[in-house]
């Protein structure tokens, strides 16, 4: 007898099982990456009523100093499923202490790896600004590395990591055209300070780096706790004011 029918059929069955599988596993992806940590309110409407300082929230988060030209542009990615929204807080009282026009774009599915090159069309939207950096948190701060190391020298003028490191792909080791900042937490238990450490040597030898004590991964943000942090030792205020100092000086030498 003839068995063909039957495998086929078998076969047909764990071909449709797989397939549903495979489909539930991506709705299941899709919502999980949808659900992106929100800003804390309080800490974002203090941010939206800082003096020197104009915030838009739109699919493009855009904040800019009041009364005077910005001499300077970042183009900055989220974390990894954190509202662009959570980072208005920490970045505003940088913008009004140092005229830079700050753009947090939105990314697909709350993950800067499908949106790695989001920063040329938003540079590209801003011709009078001439000095430009790309950065981020976190997986934002990864892929904002990863698409500049695709750019042409002279491009982009640095890049500017809170909390994550270059990719070995970037090539940035011996881009000596960047200005590198590197914020990081003592108390980070995602990208720990191990992790950063074991990475500098793929960024550019004159690259600053600043570890934070006491400061946390989600410090960095204002979305609340984040799962498999550790506990600062030193409060929002506290971690505020060195990001505050950081970024001036940096950015004063530019």
């Amino acid at each position: 007898m003839d068995d063909s029918s039957p495998r086929r059929r078998w076969h047909r069955r764990v071909g449709v099982g797989l397939a549903a599988t495979v489909g539930l596993l991506l709705v299941a992806f899709v919502v999980w990456a949808s659900l992106a940590r929100p800003a804390e309110p309080g800490p974002l409407a203090e941010a939206l009523e800082l003096p020197g300082v104009e915030v838009v929230l739109d699919t493009v988060v855009e904040l800019r100093p009041t009364d005077r030209d910005p001499v300077r542009g970042v183009v900055f990615y989220p974390g990894a499923r954190v509202s662009r929204e959570a980072y208005v807080a920490t970045w505003a009282p940088i913008v009004a202490a140092t005229d830079t026009l700050v753009l947090i774009p939105r990314m697909p599915l709350n993950l800067a790896i499908f949106g790695r090159s989001r920063a040329a069309g938003l540079i590209e939207g801003h011709a009078g600004v001439d000095r430009w950096y790309v950065g981020g948190h976190s997986l934002g701060g990864a892929m904002a590395a990863s698409w500049l190391g695709g750019q042409e020298l002279g491009e982009v003028d640095g890049l500017v990591l809170w909390a994550s490191f270059a990719t070995g792909g970037a090539e940035l080791a011996d881009r000596e055209d960047l200005a590198v900042l590197s914020v990081s937490g003592e108390r980070d238990g995602l990208a720990t300070p191990e992790d950063i450490a074991e990475r500098r040597a793929l960024l550019p030898p004159n690259a600053e780096m600043i570890e934070v004590e006491g400061m946390n991964h989600a410090q960095f943000g204002r979305y609340g706790p984040q799962g498999g942090d550790l506990e600062p030792a030193i409060s929002d205020v506290e971690a505020q004011a060195a990001l505050d100092a950081a970024h001036v000086e940096f950015f004063a030498q530019r």
